[in-house]
This record gives C-alpha cells, structure tokens and sequence, in this order.
C-alpha cells in the first residue's frame, strides 16, 4: 500500500517534502496554520502566535542561483538578493508549478502527534489537527515536521537584572514590522545578529538614538564582494571547502580572519568577535558600518544593568531616557505537538542524526526538515534532507544502528562546538552536509569522473559556486536541465544588474584566484630563505 505522510508546515521545507514524497510515490498531506505558501516569507503586518514572522525590509542573505529549487531557477530578471515578497511570488511559482497546492490543508492546526498503540511494528502515529474548531484524527504512516525554528522567541530577561523596572516599552525582534512608529525615539538593540544589525540600521534613519548592545560580537559581511560579485558565487565553492579543511588551523583561522576584515576592520567599529576564530554564521548588513561611521548607530557591550529608563552597560557608560528595548535574541526550538522525549532524548537538547531523524526511535519514520543552519541556502538544503527523508520512510535507504548514529551525533557535535561554539550547535558546514546527505541517495557529483567525462562542467562545479543543480545531476530525482543550469548560472547572475551595459559581461576567474592562493606560499618561502 502507498504510504501516508503527514507534512506540518507549508513554508519552504514543507513544499519541498510534498514534492519529494509524490517524486518517490507516497502519499503526502501537509498541514499549513495560515491561509498561504511560504511560511516565515510569507509578510504579515502582525506576528501571529504559532507562526513565524518577519519585517517588511527583509531581503535574503543568499543569492538567487544559492537560493533556487534544484531544478527549478530562479527568473533571470529576478534580482540576484530578493526582497521577502519577491522570493514569496517565487515560492508559490514553485508550488503551482509542481501541482503541489492541492495536498495542503490551509488554516489547519496541529495539535498533537504520538506514537500508535503498535508502533514498534508499525512506525505509524496518530495526527489531531484542528479546523474553524473542529479536530479530527488521522493515522500516518509517517511524519515530516517542517513548521521551522523561527517561531518561539527566546527573550533572556533574567540575564538583565533591573528589566522588571524598566518603564519603556520592551519587545522582540518578530513583533518588528517597519520603522516610522519609533520616529524621534531612542532605542536599544540588544543582539548583533542578523535581525538585530537590520532593525538598528533601519531605525537609525528616523530615530533619535539607536544602540546596539553586544555581548559577545558579530563578523559583518557584505552581499557584495570581490569586483562586485554575490558574496555566496564566490565564497560557497567546494575548492574553498576544501582548502578551509585542510589547510593547517592557523592558515585556515588566518585566511578566514582575513576574508571577514577584508572590506573593514571590525575591531576599530567594535564588531570583533571574542573569538574571531569561530566559523559562527556571520552577520550580512550593507548598511551597518556606514551608520556606525556616520554615528548614527553605536555598538556598546553587554547591559549590566537597566533602571527605569537607563541601560548601564559593561564598560561602565549609560544609554539614558530610554524609549523601547528590542530583544533581537534568536529564537527557542519547540514543537509543542509533539512529547519532548522523542527529539530532545538526551540532556534536554536536541538529537537528531545528521540534524533530521531521532535516533532512538522504534521506527524510522519521523524527520525534521529545516532545522539545521550553515553559511548557504536553506530551500536547496530542505530540498536535500527531504529527498534522504523520502528514501529512508520508503525503506530504500536505511538507517545505521542507534548505536552508530550516536556515535556520530557525538563526533558531529564535538567538531560543531570547535568550529562554530556552544551558542550554535545546529550550524553546520554547507558544502561538507550537502555532500554527505547526497550521499546517501547517490546524488552526491562524481568530481573525478566529471573531470574525465566532462571537463567543462567539472571546472563549473569544483572552482565555481556550490549551486544547488549540483545535486541533481545525478542519483533520484536527477533533473536533466542540470548542466545547462550550471553552464549558464553566470549568465543569470549578471542579468538583473546589467541594465545599462557599456562592456561585454565578465564572468569570476577561478583559476586566477587559485594563482594567487598558490602563489602565497612561494612567496612567503621566498621571504624565508632571504632571511638566511
């Protein structure tokens, strides 16, 4: 019989999982809160208890041909970072382009999901949603929890002593919708994250006073990097992936280092991170360290302490007659339709092997799409973990033992806490994760292979940017628009900004940069030998 999947979410990793279930021939009924496609993309004027929610400016971190669907591109007049509503009409392209809207359950609740009476046979759960107040139970034969991380918010008022005094308003980033109330006022920010850096920047033209409070700092990034190019084109490449994990550590943390200084030096707008080192996500903000020259924005440390209308911070200063705290402080992971054990089975902090399935289950067949965070697109990632998902459900692709899936969470987690520390354990390397989930349905590029076959690809896929058509070259769901996706992804970048076109367009040379890479240790062998 075709399997049943209940999907919960219809944001990008719950259209992502519809697809993928039909792809492979099961049965899949996704269960969305809102009216809508999109999930944390899709803007609303108020946040809604339950579901994510964003600010009218935002735009994404990641470029389009990051961005995009596998097998899907984005329109080549799209702009290379979209506004939240131009990746919103996108989405919903891609939902009616793959016939998907007719699985979901609009303005439809998931109210709880457990285990069947014989699921240690079975692996089926029990599903009760709820409709215009109306619930009804369902029996699945799996489940792909795809509802995000973006939806709790995680307001630390107990590491501020004096917040219950103070007498000004006082709220989190995901209640910020759009600047003109805070005209005139004085505000602090309290995060240097990417909410944070973007609420600041934006207030800073109208408010009075905007401070930014920081405990521990934030590498700043600009979308725009060498000769013009999207950061993400030039940076997400699997020679540099491979170059950063080889390379000795303290030529790794240096170039690093250097790539995060290369537009300004982050100690002199007090930006640096305590440990400069650590691979954390970076902030992206085109604005920030114009305010900050500008002195319209001021980067202070930790609040010590606040009072009626003040914030005292570490170093000793005071931010008077306060009008509004924003809490810009990240978010909770929470499903609370779901029993804690099942994803939390140890010290109360997630477990999931390679970030998706709990590893103690009875049964494979509960995944979590969408929950792990690195430096690269989210839609092609979900797209990956749910392909895996699919396979692993359909009884295809097996899981190792419980036994070799801790030990693997337990070596995950070890690299994770040296790479990115403690506050980012769901961070993960972009290049090295997709490549490992690919591999376990045969989608992962044979980069030798390509090289003996099809030199020109190879050179695209190895030197040139991590695309997301990568992983649909080869294995299930192979795309056979792939390669011209890959051969022509240049072409798509440079449209949207070459309206006025004076030259011929000019592509990255990656073979130039691998020179100068190349070139450094010779020269520095070089500066060594004259010295003896």
């Amino acid at each position: 019989m075709v399997k049943k999947v209940a999907i919960i979410g219809a944001g990008i990793s719950g259209l992502a999982s519809i697809r993928n279930c039909l792809e492979e021939g099961l049965e899949p009924t996704c269960f969305e809160k809102g009216e809508d496609v999109g999930g944390l993309w899709k803007f609303s004027n108020h946040a809604e208890e339950g579901r994510a929610s964003i600010y009218r400016s935002v735009f994404t971190n990641s470029s389009k041909e990051m961005t995009c669907f596998p097998d899907f591109p984005c329109p080549d007049d799209f702009p290379n970072f979209m506004h939240n509503s131009k990746l919103q009409e996108y989405i919903t392209m891609f939902a009616k382009e793959k016939n998907l809207l007719k699985y979901i359950q609009f303005k439809t609740i998931v109210s709880s999901v457990n285990k069947c009476p014989d699921f240690s046979t079975t692996g089926q759960w029990d599903v009760i949603t709820e409709k215009d107040g109306k619930k009804e139970s369902a029996v699945f034969d799996a489940i792909m929890i795809c509802s995000g991380h973006h939806v709790y918010p995680n307001i630390p008022k107990e590491s501020f002593p004096g917040i219950k005094l103070f007498k000004g308003e006082c709220f989190h980033s995901r209640d910020y919708k759009e600047p003109g109330i805070f005209k005139g006022k004085r505000v602090l920010v309290i995060g240097l994250g990417n909410s944070g850096c973007d609420i600041a920047s934006e207030l800073s033209q109208t408010a009075e006073k905007v401070i930014i409070s920081s405990r521990s700092g934030s590498w700043v990034m600009s979308r725009v990097w060498d000769e013009g190019y999207p950061w993400d084109m030039l940076t997400v490449t699997r020679f540099e992936t491979f170059l950063k994990n080889t390379l000795p550590t303290v030529i790794s943390d240096w170039w690093y280092m250097k790539q995060m200084n290369a537009r300004f030096k982050h100690e002199n707008y007090g930006l640096m991170p305590l440990n400069g080192t650590l691979r954390k996500e970076p902030v992206f903000n085109d604005e920030l360290p114009a305010r900050i020259l500008c002195g319209i924005v001021t980067i202070k440390p930790n609040v010590k302490e606040f009072t009626e209308d003040s914030a005292i911070f570490e170093d000793g200063t005071v931010f008077k007659a306060i009008d509004c705290v924003i809490f810009a402080t990240g978010y909770s992971c929470a499903y609370p339709f779901l029993d804690d054990s099942i994803i939390k089975s140890r010290d109360n902090e997630v477990t999931l092997f390679k970030g998706i399935f709990p590893p103690t289950l009875e049964k494979p067949t509960l995944a979590v799409i969408g929950l792990v965070q690195s430096l690269g697109a989210v839609i092609p990632t979900t797209d990956l973990q749910s392909r895996w998902a699919v396979q692993v459900i359909k009884g295809t692709c097996p899981l190792p033992s419980v036994k070799d899936m801790m030990n693997d969470i337990d070596e995950k987690m070890g690299k994770k806490l040296k790479l990115f520390g403690k506050s980012d354990t769901i961070q993960t390397d972009y290049v090295v994760y997709m490549d490992e989930l690919a591999s376990f349905i045969g989608a992962k590029p044979n980069i030798p292979w390509l090289f003996l076959t099809d030199p020109k690809l190879a050179l695209e896929v190895y030197f040139g940017p991590c695309t997301p058509y990568q992983f649909r070259l080869v294995g299930p769901g192979k795309w056979p628009g792939a390669r011209n996706a890959i051969l022509t992804q240049w072409d798509r970048t440079l449209k949207p900004t070459r309206t006025r076109a004076v030259s011929e367009a000019k592509r990255p040379q990656p073979f130039y940069n691998l020179l100068k890479i190349l070139l450094f240790p010779v020269l520095l062998l070089a500066v060594l030998l004259a010295f003896y």
